[in-house]
């Protein structure tokens, strides 16, 4: 049986991207990965590591080079390169550009060629302001055709009141219900540990 091609995106909430590689070589046995990075985290050296450190174990991981640039990853709209695009970690940011139709990097070309050909976008959440100033990009994009999200929880509500997390373990199952065109639910859970 032909695996599906699942393009993995990944902005710049590096505090969620050791999480995010783990579902990746979760994902990698299942599904054939075309990995996607936005411009900062091909070049954003941090706290959580340095940026050639993590090109290269997710190029081992996929097996594959990194599409980096809007030229990179245009064709998979005209080509229908891929059968799902999962965006884990989505900032705030990219959830903006998303919801207000700004495709300005190649995460979001990306997004933008694959719902071309309705094919499913998964978004797994994470920024400090998803209850907050992001909230009504998430209200229109849950509301959008052919967009799902990952389950999502408040990671810190006592500190950050307004920041939502996907639960990354639930990515596996979200991209299974997507591709069956449901959204997994509840969207919002319960906080873990609480």
């Amino acid at each position: 049986m032909e695996r599906k091609k699942l393009g993995f995106a990944m902005t710049g909430s590096f505090c969620t991207w050791s999480k995010a590689v783990a579902v990746m070589e979760q994902l990698s046995k299942e599904y054939e990965l075309y990995p996607i990075l936005s411009p900062i985290s091909c070049r954003s050296d941090n706290r959580f590591g340095k940026a050639q450190d993590w090109i290269q174990r997710i190029e081992e991981i996929c097996g594959r080079t990194i599409w980096k640039t809007i030229e990179d990853v245009e064709p998979i709209g005209p080509r229908n390169l891929l059968d799902l695009l999962l965006i884990a970690p989505c900032t705030g940011n990219t959830l903006g550009k998303l919801a207000g139709g700004i495709t300005d990097t190649c995460v979001v070309m990306a997004a933008k060629a694959n719902l071309r050909n309705g094919n499913p976008l998964v978004l797994a959440v994470s920024t400090n302001d998803a209850l907050g100033a992001s909230a009504r990009n998430i209200g229109l994009l849950m509301n959008a055709k052919n967009v799902y999200l990952t389950p999502m929880a408040q990671d810190a509500p006592e500190k950050k009141p307004t920041s939502l997390v996907a639960l990354f373990d639930r990515i596996p199952e979200t991209l299974e219900a997507a591709l069956q065109g449901k959204q997994l639910q509840p969207v919002l859970a319960a906080t873990p540990g609480q």
